[in-house]
């Protein structure tokens, strides 16, 4: 019998234990109201608990049957029959072992009553007639209880089945999605480099030494979907010497990340297109000197990232409809769902563009435990 499917004797002596206690507590209670000469509490105890037992050795040949013979919808005109069959064969041996338990006692007990004892098999036939529809009942429960335990199950093995199906779907989603980024920031930047190469070869081929380092870099996160901010920093920093190179005076950088922040794990590539974006509509359309500042900060339980710019600001159409941020915020919502936040903004005094993300605060499970170690010494 296949483990998953198997009831535990241990539980089935359990409960057709308690069943048995309770009948007898019954009985003698009924016995000791109504009966002229009370009984002793052992009798009614012995033969309760016989009746019960016995169900209880035939509880796994009809827990087998109903596994076998189950009422689904192609196979209930099959089942039917062999049930038919199986409750009457059971009840009866469930009688004869009853019967056998009670006649047993009476060689122990003698009865109250003058009428004479009948032949064994008499008494037989007579409890299997009298007693054969709370017996059939209770065959009707155990294949119900047998049924509802399978139904269950299966519900489990559905529910865990499509939890990993959804979970390998967003793992899909996230990488194409990541895969999207890369050759999206590698045309931009080596768009950037063919803009330079006639004008100055020297800063040209430094920028391609620079991006060789940044895609040796994607490459060794290939598949990652979540990095400490540190790298992501460093991931940014070389893509902002790029363009430094690209652009000269005219980009400056600003960094102000709290130092708490930077163990925290952020997607990966999830700074990069929000620089990108403000090169392209700040630095990349004005001549004068513009300013791009990375953010890093904790609130409770909450990391704030924020790459501003002191540009045009908000164009007429809603941003973040390019590929690089519209990436981003599916990225975001695969991972936290609706623990994430992406905001556009306009700083209160000034021209320009706010990009806002928020996510949770978490670390690496390693430093999470270490530090919950620390707490406790």
């Amino acid at each position: 019998m296949d483990q998953a499917h198997r009831v535990r004797p241990r539980l089935i002596f359990a409960v057709f234990t308690v069943l048995g206690l309770f009948s007898s507590l019954q009985a003698y209670l009924v016995t000791n109201v109504f009966a002229e000469t009370p009984r002793p509490f052992t009798v009614p105890l012995i033969l309760n608990m016989g009746y019960w037992y016995a169900w209880a050795l035939l509880v796994p040949v009809v827990l087998w049957i109903a596994r076998r013979f189950p009422f689904e919808r192609a196979r209930w005109r099959r089942s039917a029959p062999v049930h038919l069959v199986a409750v009457g064969l059971v009840t009866f041996a469930h009688t004869v072992l009853t019967t056998s338990i009670d006649f047993q006692v009476m060689t122990w007990v003698p009865p109250h009553s003058k009428t004479p004892i009948p032949p064994w098999w008499s008494a037989v036939l007579r409890s299997y007639v009298w007693q054969f529809d709370w017996n059939m009942a209770t065959y009707w429960a155990l294949v119900a209880f047998q049924h509802a335990a399978t139904y269950q199950r299966e519900a489990q093995i559905r529910s865990l089945r499509a939890s990993q199906l959804e979970s390998r779907l967003a793992e899909a989603r996230l990488e194409a999605l990541q895969r999207q980024l890369h050759p999206h920031f590698l045309f931009n930047t080596l768009n950037a480099i063919s803009s330079l190469m006639h004008r100055d070869v020297e800063a040209a081929d430094e920028m391609l030494a620079r991006l060789s380092d940044l895609l040796r870099m994607a490459l060794d996160q290939r598949g990652v979907q979540e990095v400490p901010l540190k790298d992501e920093l460093e991931f940014v920093e070389k893509y902002l010497e790029i363009e430094q190179a690209r652009f000269g005076n005219r980009l400056s950088v600003q960094v102000d990340v709290g130092s708490e922040t930077l163990d925290a794990l952020v997607p990966n590539l999830v700074l990069q297109p929000l620089v990108e974006n403000c090169i392209r509509h700040a630095v990349s359309t004005s001549i004068e000197p513009r300013q791009v500042a990375i953010k890093a900060h904790r609130i409770a339980d909450t990391l704030q990232l924020q790459v501003c710019d002191d540009g045009p600001g908000l164009p007429g159409n809603p941003p973040g409809k390019g590929v690089g941020l519209a990436n981003t915020r599916s990225r975001l919502e695969q991972l936290y769902g609706p623990q994430q936040r992406m905001q556009f903004s306009k700083p209160a005094a000034a021209s320009g563009l706010i990009v806002t993300i928020e996510l949770p605060f978490h670390l690496e499970q390693s430093q999470d435990l270490s530090q919950a170690v620390e707490g406790v010494a």
